[in-house]
């Protein structure tokens, strides 16, 4: 077939294909300017012959440096047509004054001097129709291949501007075949937009089965959380594959790409329309002013960067202890400080653990920070729960050890990230969470009781905080990836209880509340974050696992695609997650940031017990370390065996 085998050609080939059109064309639109002119079909003789010689000549002088062979024809559209428009009228301008001089020479005898007017007009409606003709052409070839076996059917919900770009940028993809939209404006419905009709969402299911539609592309950027939760609960019905535009926040100069389309996350169910940010919160404690952000690399720690990047402190110290998620982090933040070149933010990138006192001791003096974020954490249940001394080391001494440098070097706030596991905690990660809350809390008392007693209640202290809150989607210990990765090679999703429930918040959202709410503090103040509804994992799984176009294999569906596999909770996991010990927590200023009211130790009194978990760790002594935690953590109920592996090991060895 010809159009295959010219689409096959290499693109040079293709362009002297077209050279050679377009010389065809602009001859015969000569011969058919001087039929025309003389009223009959007309016969070149004599001089004549050099206006049908000069027409090519001058035509690809014209054409080529105007670019109008660096189009693709099946692309072609209005810009390239208006561009063909300009290339004939030069021609024909400079087509006519090299005619004009040739007369003047005697050179064009029996050339009509309207010659190079009607040609123009001829050659403008003869090339415009071959470029339409290629483009309709070569189209059916893409349509043929995007309606045969390995082209995706899709339907894009949402017909405003995006959609339409959306549809504009699958029509040259022939890996699509687009059946049409969804819109829900009544003045839209019933319609064709390009060639396409515009459906009600009332006959979305007699569409999708009519037309075999597998995938459904959501083209609403700026709809709220609420309508599209409500769009896509109506897409789950269905057994098509979702996908989505990003906001248009993230779409960059507003204009749609197919790049831009990406899989449409569990984000989209769960999360909310985010409360507009105070921005004198945001500001308070860090513009203009030295930052430094522990856990760097990890998921709060560099959205946490992300964010305080935005309000432009001075400068931004980043700390972890893995290298490449510094490079990441460090890589990415200098892109978007470049953004604001007004406004330089210095980057200091440090490879340092909390854990290592003297380190953090030189990097506190060295900076002088005004505000320290604290994330760096160990927080992988299981994992913490199998490796307890190290967990304790760095939840709770890595803590301590950033915070009393932080005192000791005049940081005017200290904030703790911490987890909705450290309530009545089930296990060691949750345990050393609390006793790091712990420590900061009688470091505050600590504080206010040495300004009293000095009355130097408006002298330099450190505000100690904490910001307690649940699971975020998308982080490393989150749920998410793991079951999108479990969906992807086609099951089973690994559940470890079937009524296990979970608070979660998006990574963007509980980093933004972070910093809000460490404006606030006073000293000691325990803040707790709306986290919403909680979530059973069962029910997240089955969405993701729909949203895929896919159904979940049970009892009542033994030939669905994707099975859950039930395997027992992990040592230390809890069925259900709290953000409260105490009862009645106070409402702030923010209508998602609640101040706990919960007991602690004097520093005194904990400092003493401190030492015996210290030397606990120092002889690992996983027996003692477990009985100090639960004498210091209110509720902690630790697991009746010990699953230490370097212990268990010792056990057997001996």
């Amino acid at each position: 077939m010809l159009r295959s085998y010219l689409l096959s050609r290499p693109r040079r080939v293709k362009q002297l294909f077209v050279v050679g059109i377009d010389t065809l064309t602009c001859l015969f639109a000569v011969w058919l300017a001087f039929s025309l002119r003389l009223d009959q079909w007309h016969r070149p003789h004599g001089l004549q012959w050099i206006a049908y010689a000069l027409a090519p000549m001058l035509m690809s002088a014209t054409f080529i440096p105007l670019g109008l062979y660096r189009a693709v024809f099946r692309y072609t559209g209005m810009v390239a047509m208006q561009t063909v428009a300009v290339a004939v009228f030069y021609f024909s301008v400079i087509y006519a004054l090299a005619l004009f001089a040739l007369r003047l020479g005697g050179l064009a005898e029996g050339v009509p001097r309207s010659l190079p007017y009607i040609t123009f007009f001829v050659l403008l409606g003869l090339i415009g129709m071959v470029r339409s003709s290629a483009r309709v052409w070569l189209s059916d070839l893409s349509s043929s291949r995007r309606n045969g076996l390995h082209a995706q059917r899709v339907l894009i919900y949402g017909a405003g501007s995006s959609g339409v770009q959306t549809a504009r940028a699958m029509a040259a993809a022939p890996e699509f075949a687009l059946k049409g939209f969804i819109d829900d404006e009544a003045n839209l419905q019933g319609r064709n937009i390009n060639g396409l009709p515009v459906y009600a969402p009332s006959q979305l299911a007699e569409v999708l089965r009519i037309h075999k539609v597998e995938s459904v592309v959501l083209a609403m950027p700026s709809v709220s959380r609420a309508t599209r939760n409500q769009i896509i609960e109506r897409l789950r019905a269905q057994p098509v594959h979702v996908m989505t535009l990003p906001g248009l926040s993230d779409l960059g100069d507003s204009r749609v790409r197919l790049s831009d389309l990406r899989e449409l996350d569990i984000e989209d169910l769960l999360g909310r329309d985010p409360v507009e940010p105070d921005h004198s919160l945001l500001t308070a404690n860090n513009f203009g002013k030295v930052v430094l952000v522990t856990g760097a690399g990890g998921s709060i720690g560099s959205e946490l960067c992300r964010q305080l990047i935005r309000v432009r402190p001075r400068i931004l110290l980043l700390v972890d202890t893995s290298e490449f998620a510094m490079y990441a982090i460090h890589r990415e933040l200098e892109g978007l400080a470049r953004l604001d070149a007004e406004h330089s933010v210095q980057l200091v990138p440090l490879l340092a653990s909390v854990r290592d006192r003297d380190l953090i001791r030189k990097i506190m003096d060295a900076w002088r920070p005004d505000t320290v974020y604290h994330a760096a954490a160990y927080k992988h249940v299981p994992l913490v729960e199998h490796n307890p001394a190290q967990g304790i080391e760095n939840n709770v001494f890595g803590t301590l050890r950033t915070a009393l440098a932080a005192r000791e070097f005049g940081v005017a706030n200290f904030v703790l990230i911490s987890t909705d596991k450290a309530v009545r905690p089930t296990n060691i990660m949750g345990a050393s969470k609390r006793l790091a809350e712990l420590s900061l809390q009688a470091l505050a008392n600590d504080e206010a009781d040495h300004a009293a007693r000095t009355h130097q209640g408006s002298g330099v202290s450190t505000r100690f905080s904490m910001v307690r809150f649940g699971n975020v989607l998308g982080s490393s210990g989150s749920v998410v990836p793991l079951f999108r990765e479990q969906i992807k090679i086609g099951g089973p999703i690994t559940l470890t209880h079937p009524d296990i429930t979970r608070y979660f918040m998006t990574i963007p959202e509980a980093a933004q509340l972070v910093i809000q709410a460490g404006a606030m503090a006073t000293g000691g103040d325990v803040f707790v974050l709306d986290m919403g509804e909680p979530v059973r994992i069962i029910d997240l799984a089955s969405k993701m696992v729909e949203l895929a176009g896919l159904s979940v294999k049970n009892e009542a569906n033994p030939d669905g695609d994707i099975a859950v596999l039930v395997t027992g909770l992990r040592p230390g996991e809890k069925l259900y997650e709290e953000l409260l010990i105490g009862d009645n927590p106070m409402q702030t200023s923010h209508p998602r940031i609640m101040k706990a009211r919960e007991d602690f130790l004097t520093w005194a009194d904990l400092r003493v017990q401190l030492d015996l978990l210290d030397a606990a760790l120092t002889a690992n002594d996983v027996a003692a370390l477990r009985g100090l935690l639960q004498r210091l953590v209110s509720g902690y109920q630790a697991a009746d065996s010990i699953v230490d592996w370097l212990h268990c090991q010792s056990r057997l060895k001996n």
